[in-house]
């Protein structure tokens, strides 16, 4: 069962599930939902005991502390933060893409690997960065099927029926899926904030206009869709032809983090002030003349 706790700075119910946490009401008071789906940092035993690299190597796969922006900028919003890490499954990834060179119940399908799985970062990461391969042997396919079962599934349900439910109620719905990106470059140069819609596939071009103005106003520079363009969280929930919008947002972690990027650092009060602009002008564009929600 999952367990319910009151969020004190939002008076609203926090919802604790096995591998997720609900802020905020299960009935949205704003159009725009937000998720952060590879800030975890719940290792459990039974992936500490499997690992062939040390623990820490695995924070190569995190959205380091991206949940903090999404935290400290809420108000009213439906937010869901996992707390399973990406290492034991990748929320933005299909079910169908498991990597045969890992995992036991990989389907075959006959057509080339996709260059995800081909790097090791299909649904169960197989490869961190430098460090190489992650697991000291393959998985069999009933631990890969019992994650998918308690862990992803959940969390996908969760969120299609937050924007359903944001949509009957608004009319239209919007997701932010909130991640961070290394820096792509020289600060002075490089894009430091990356919106993703999948070329237009999961959400109206007016978002990622409203977006990239805002960003200009905070003075961070943006390049949509490159070098991210979005995954399978985009795929699956947005649906601009029904009203559900989708929209995956990369932030330098160099905005929020220490010079390590480790650590919480002195910009995370700025990148925060910018995510909130973000959902209120994402939640005007999507009822013009109400910023926030109600």
């Amino acid at each position: 069962m999952p367990l319910r706790q009151r969020d004190g700075a939002h008076s609203h119910d926090v919802v604790t599930g096995e591998s997720f946490v609900r802020h905020g009401p299960a009935e949205p008071r704003s159009p725009v939902i937000l998720s952060v789906p590879h800030a975890g940092r719940d290792y459990p035993d039974a992936l500490r005991a499997a690992l062939r690299v040390p623990l820490a190597a695995l924070r190569g796969l995190e959205d380091r502390h991206a949940d903090a922006i999404a935290l400290a900028a809420r108000r009213d919003e439906t937010l869901f933060v996992a707390t399973r890490p990406r290492a034991w499954i990748d929320l933005n990834r299909a079910e169908h893409e498991r990597d045969p060179r890992l995992d036991d119940g990989a389907w075959p399908h006959g057509a080339p690997l996709s260059a995800k799985l081909r790097s090791g970062l299909g649904l169960v990461p197989r490869r961190v960065g430098s460090a190489g391969d992650i697991w000291q042997r393959r998985l069999s396919a009933d631990e890969v099927q019992q994650r998918i079962h308690a862990d992803h599934r959940p969390w996908h349900a969760a969120i299609a029926a937050a924007l359903a439910s944001a949509r009957a109620r608004f009319g239209v719905a919007v997701l932010l899926d909130v991640h961070s990106m290394p820096p792509l470059g020289n600060p002075a140069t490089a894009a430091r904030l990356v919106p993703g819609d999948r070329f237009g596939k999961s959400a109206a071009g007016r978002f990622l206009g409203r977006i990239e103005g805002v960003a200009r106003a905070h003075g961070i520079r943006t390049m949509a869709n490159t070098p991210y363009s979005g995954g399978h969280i985009l795929e699956r929930h947005g649906d601009p032809r029904r009203g559900v919008h989708a929209i995956q947002l990369e932030f330098d972690r160099s905005l929020y983090l220490d010079s390590a990027l480790d650590q919480p650092g002195p910009g995370l009060a700025t990148a925060v002030r910018l995510l909130r602009d973000l959902i209120d002008a994402v939640a005007d564009e999507a009822l013009p003349g109400a910023i926030a929600a109600e």
